[in-house]
């Protein structure tokens, strides 16, 4: 009798992971359990406490170029590049980020590595490429699940001991590499494959994504091992573009021939 509650929240927990299934842009299968709303709202206040912890460059023409570079990437995904906030931060950091509720964030770090418009566009295309797959529900979906699961698999157990204690610490560890980072690498590579497309569509070079990404590796300096991290290497991510480069070419040229021509200095 003590496992029936359990059962039924397990019941209860599959009919809502299968209610919250959807499929990315790229086909791929999702779980999205918060209303896309809600996640805005989570992105508008983590980019205001962002602000708030960093502060912003006064350089007027860094602003400018940085902004130039996002309006064509934001124009060519059929947005209204006035609906979006775009921040150049003061801060050494080699990095960039978007968040739903139409917030993008570069670090004034990242600039001298990706060094012209085209590169810089490589960087902010992937970063746009995760709102659009919507990349921040589906962390927070599985993040939730695996939470949730692990709870039904407790109140499954019965009365805990040393030992089931180890099994629990165990089964928590292959969640977090079984689970949680691979979903990591996947949504990665799924907004470089958006973010090459997106870029390409603008009219910026996308050959340009794989020579940022080398200078990335040089900038980083020595990686965890794949299977450790939320990324792909450097390498394999360089090797997934240039499969797609053709692709991207193509949607160049025809970016290209309808007069897109990005000039962001």
């Amino acid at each position: 009798m003590r496992q029936r509650p359990a059962l039924f929240a397990v019941a209860a927990a599959l009919a809502v992971v299968l209610a919250a299934c959807a499929v990315s842009p790229t086909g791929r299968k999702q779980l999205l359990l918060f209303p896309d709303g809600e996640v805005a709202q989570m992105g508008v206040a983590a980019f205001d406490q962002q602000k708030q912890a960093t502060a912003a460059s006064k350089d007027t023409k860094t602003n400018a170029y940085v902004q130039c570079v996002s309006n064509h990437l934001l124009k060519a995904m059929g947005q209204d590049p006035a609906g979006w906030e775009v921040v150049v931060f003061a801060s050494e950091q080699v990095n960039a980020f978007a968040l739903p509720g139409g917030k993008i964030g570069v670090y004034t770090g990242l600039l001298p590595v990706a060094s012209n418009q085209h590169m810089l566009a490589a960087v902010v295309g992937h970063e746009i490429g995760h709102v659009i797959a919507k990349h921040s529900n589906e962390r927070l979906s599985t993040q939730f699940a695996t939470q949730q699961g692990m709870a039904v698999v407790q109140a499954l157990g019965g009365e805990m001991t040393e030992t089931k204690k180890m099994l629990y610490g165990a089964l928590g560890l292959g969640a977090q590499y079984g689970v949680i980072l691979p979903y990591g690498r996947k949504q990665e590579s799924e907004a470089d494959v958006i973010g090459l497309d997106l870029m390409a569509k603008a009219g910026f070079d996308p050959a340009q994504a794989v020579t940022l990404w080398e200078r990335m590796s040089q900038a980083n300096g020595k990686q965890p091992p794949e299977f450790l991290s939320t990324h792909p290497s450097n390498e394999t991510r360089i090797r997934e573009l240039q499969a797609r480069m053709g692709k991207a070419l193509a949607l160049q040229q025809q970016a290209r021939a309808a007069g897109a021509a990005p000039n962001c200095k």
